[in-house]
């Protein structure tokens, strides 16, 4: 009997960003550039916040756990698009192309649900501050960040289970600049109904239901802070979650843009542009948001600095 894992497509060939020769340079230099810019800011946050003993509280560990996942998330798609567009090889193995299927389902998951914990943490620290410190105590903290990566190596497992039982037999060429779940499917010649219901299903739990507690955090929160009498007051508690909103708007927007449309408004175009502000462009900005609107982050910046100066200077 044939083996279900047996495919005739030995590896896939990533069409990429552009089929213009001319573009493939400035393109490199530039998504090099948010590459590198991305881990820069995302290693000094992860620097900065570990050591500052002041920071050491459970909203700047939850973005630490953020700016780590943001390095990792975006070090699963650029380095090959890289790659790809200064070489004339596109192609990817197929072990190759499952291995970074599975990492980008993990981080992306691991993305949404740590958005949604630091949601929730923003609501116990306004709506809760008095039970804020029993609530969010390190034990918990830590249960929840390690419960966000288990879940999604789990979930993971599933899907590129259920991906690697399929056969390729047709094309090999995927219409996008890294191994994503919905192309590959597309390529397959056998029945994906059980891997579309699986996509369907944990959709919903992974990147539905953690938007839905970030909605409803939200709510608790403006809510409260209408409470707040001084328009001071009501500015000064908002400015404590402006930054991770602003995180989620640019995450959740181009991710639901990608993937919860009409299927009649699908562009290969668009997507490919949504694809690369939710896996290249939002995890680079994500550094720079925080530490641009958050005073206690911006301090802990200039003093980091300032010892290095210092430590130079002596």
């Amino acid at each position: 009997m044939e083996q279900m894992n047996e495919t005739t497509v030995k590896e896939f060939l990533l069409l990429g960003l552009t089929e213009h020769k001319e573009l493939r340079v400035p393109l490199f230099v530039m998504f090099l550039a948010m590459y590198l810019m991305n881990l820069l800011g995302n290693g000094t946050m992860i620097s900065v916040i570990g050591g500052n003993s002041q920071l050491h509280t459970p909203m700047y560990f939850f973005l630490c756990n953020l700016s780590f996942v943001d390095m990792c998330f975006t070090s699963v798609t650029v380095p090959k698009m890289l790659s790809n567009l200064i070489s004339n090889k596109k192609t990817i193995p197929f072990s190759q192309c499952i291995t970074q299927l599975y990492f980008f389902i993990v981080f992306a998951g691991s993305e949404c649900i740590l958005l949604s914990v630091m949601a929730y943490d923003r609501y116990v620290a306004i709506c809760n501050p008095l039970h804020y410190a029993t609530i969010m105590s390190k034990k918990v903290c830590l249960s929840m960040s390690a419960g966000c990566l288990i879940i999604n190596f789990l979930n993971s497992v599933l899907h590129t289970l259920l991906v690697y039982r399929l056969s390729f037999c047709n094309s090999n060429k995927i219409q996008h600049f890294y191994c994503d779940l919905t192309p590959m499917l597309q390529l397959s010649c056998t029945d994906t109904s059980i891997n579309e219901l699986v996509l369907f299903t944990e959709a919903s739990l992974i990147t539905i239901l953690p938007f839905v507690i970030i909605l409803i955090s939200y709510i608790c929160i403006i809510t409260s802070i209408l409470k707040i009498q001084s328009t001071g007051g009501r500015l000064k508690t908002f400015s404590t979650c402006s930054s991770h909103l602003s995180v989620v708007i640019l995450f959740y927007g181009t991710l639901m843009f990608m993937y919860f449309r009409p299927s009649s408004s699908y562009s290969l175009e668009k997507d490919k542009i949504a694809s690369v502000i939710y896996t290249v462009l939002s995890p680079m900005l994500n550094p720079f948001i925080y530490s641009l609107r958050n005073r206690d982050v911006k301090t802990a910046l200039k003093r980091a600095l300032h010892r290095k100066v210092s430590y130079s200077k002596g």
